[in-house]
C-alpha cells in the first residue's frame, strides 16, 4: 500500500489558510477567494517590516 505524499511549500500553505478564511468569512467564489489572497500575502510580505508590527 503506497500512499502518496503531496509537498506544499510553506508559501503555499499560507496562501491556502487566507483563501479558507476569506471563503468562510465572505460570499466570494473560490477562484476570487484564492486572487485576493495570493494579493494580500503579497502586500503583507513587501510591507516594511515597521509596518508590519
Amino acid at each position: 500500500m503506497a500512499t502518496e505524499i503531496a509537498f506544499m511549500s510553506r508559501y503555499e500553505q499560507r496562501v491556502a489558510q487566507v483563501r479558507d478564511l476569506l471563503r468562510h468569512d465572505t460570499e466570494l467564489s473560490d477562484t476570487a477567494c484564492q486572487a485576493l489572497a495570493v494579493r494580500l500575502l503579497h502586500l503583507l510580505d513587501e510591507a516594511p517590516e515597521q509596518l508590519r508590527r
